[in-house]
Order: C-alpha cells, then structure tokens, then sequence
C-alpha cells in the first residue's frame, strides 16, 4: 500500500504558515477558518510523522522539519501553478498572467523602448512588472512567484536557466573639471576607490563594476551610497565622486546633464550580460526565450 500524501492545500497552509507566523493571518490568507487551517496542519503532522510547528504562547515557529517541508513545498505549489498555466495557455504563448521581474539598473531603460512592442505582439499577454534587487528576483523564481527575470550576469544561481539580451558596456561617470573628465578611455590603475560614489550593497552592477577595476568593496559608513542611477548621476553631477554608468542608461539620457562627463574605462571595456532567466524546469521556459528575443538589446 502506497504511504498517504499530503494535499496541496495542506502544503499551501504551511506556507502561509511560514509567511504570517500566525494561524490566525495564515487562515485568512488561505480564505478558510482558523480551525480548519489548524486542523489541515495537524492532518500534515500525522502524514509526515512529525511536527511542522511549534505552538509557543501566541508565536508560531517552524520546526526543523517544517522548514524543510516549506521549502519543498514551495516547488511543488510552484509546478502546480505552472500545470495550469500551461494548460489554460495551451499553444498559445505569451497568454495570460505572466510576471516578470527587473533589476532597477535596467527596468527604467529597457522597458520603456520594448513594452510598447510586447504588448503588439502578444495583445492577449498580462505582463506584471516587479523591480527588485538580483538575490531576491531568483528568490521569487524559485518560489514560483515569478515566471521569468531580467537580469545581468555574472552572476552564479543553481536550478535557474537564462537566455541572453545582450551586453551592456559599463562606462565611467565624472563631474566637469575632474581628474578623470577627459576624454578617450580611463587609463588603468587610475580610479581609486576613495573617489568613487557607489550604488548601495545589494546592485549587481556594484559588484561588477568593483570586480572590473580589481577594487575591494568599501567597508564602513564613511561611503557615499545611492538609491538608484538617477541619484547617483545628480551625485556624480554635484562634484562628489566618480562612479559607474550602464551604456543603456547613458543611452537614455541619464547622464545628459550639465556637469558630467561619460568615458569609456580602459581599452577591454568591462560589461555585463543581460539575460532573461528561469526556474529550471519551468513550463514556461519557451516563453521567456520568446521574450528574451523580443527583449534583445539593439
């Protein structure tokens, strides 16, 4: 006799479990009674022959167990959600809900000259757009919150595929009248790391540019940090520092203003590669190859 299995409702209990650390939230969530939903975990807890949960005085804390089980849980609500996807959307691609994540050093640039094209292309697709940091774009396509994500390489992710849009050179951005406001390529060896402005932690493009010039991350608050591109340029702008510009930004006109000087860095430019990018295994893979082509920087 095969061993009892829990019910996807019984695994969808859990992970609103997980998310609200309480039943009360976790059973409106789930659009059912608190009882039922204590009860659903309880039948989950016989099945796997151990606690999920640990019920402390109005906390709810994941067993060891439980967290296990969340994570699993995930992937399988995910495939779930793609199975019937995949057969409402059956041989009609880019149809339907499809929600597609963006980092924000790319969102503001490339959306605006390739949505307008998408949306004739595919008038039956409903794009949702969720601009996020990298770690946490993969994050969502692991849970199955997202079906495909904007990204940029290098950048190292097991159980995710990708298909490319292109390279993105990354340019220096000076104020006038500075050191490194000339003309041509920058001269290696000549950034230092005291004169740059940078985007906060957590932007892959911080990284790659760091990793480009051979310069260690700066540690400590003493650092000018940005928000976003455009902060940084108006910084970049102001007089207070050096820093890095994706080409598809200077392209756009970010840097078109007063005070700022754009050059390219060294010879062997430092770039990075743009991709769409997937859950491994994701039925809607074809898709988002569909959209990476549709996606293709010029």
């Amino acid at each position: 006799m095969s061993a009892m299995l829990p019910t996807l409702r019984q695994l969808q209990y859990l992970k609103l479990l997980a998310e609200h650390a309480s039943f009360s939230r976790a059973a409106e969530a789930a659009h059912v009674s608190q009882p039922a939903l204590s009860a659903g975990v309880q039948e989950l807890e016989k099945i796997l022959g151990a606690p999920v949960v640990e019920r402390t005085r109005g906390n709810v804390q994941l067993t060891a167990v439980g967290a296990e089980a969340v994570r699993r849980a995930e992937d399988v609500l995910a495939r779930t959600e793609d199975l019937v996807e995949a057969a409402k959307n059956a041989g009609k691609p880019l149809s339907g809900r499809f929600r597609l994540g963006v980092i924000p050093t790319v969102a503001p640039f490339l959306l605006p000259t390739k949505l307008p094209g998408i949306k004739r292309t595919w008038p039956a697709l409903r794009l949702f757009i969720r601009e996020d940091l990298t770690p946490r774009l993969i994050a969502g396509l692991k849970a199955g919150q997202l079906d495909a994500a904007v990204i940029a390489l290098p950048y190292s992710s097991s159980g995710v595929d990708h298909a490319r849009i292109g390279d993105d050179e990354i340019l220096a951005a000076a104020p006038v009248g500075h050191a490194l406001a000339g003309t041509g390529p920058i001269p290696a060896g000549s950034l230092k790391a005291e004169d740059l402005i940078l985007l906060e932690d957590g932007h892959c493009l911080r990284d790659q540019a760091l990793a480009a010039f051979h310069i260690d991350p700066p540690k400590g608050d003493d650092v000018f940090a940005a928000t976003s591109l455009h902060t940084l340029v108006q910084m970049v702008s102001a007089g207070l520092g050096v820093s890095f510009l994706p080409e598809m930004a200077v392209r756009a006109g970010l840097a078109d203003m007063p005070g700022v000087v754009v050059r390219p860095i060294a010879a062997k430019a430092p770039r990075r590669e743009i991709v769409v990018a997937w859950r491994t295994g994701s039925s809607r893979a074809a898709e988002a190859r569909l959209l990476a082509e549709a996606l293709t920087l010029d």
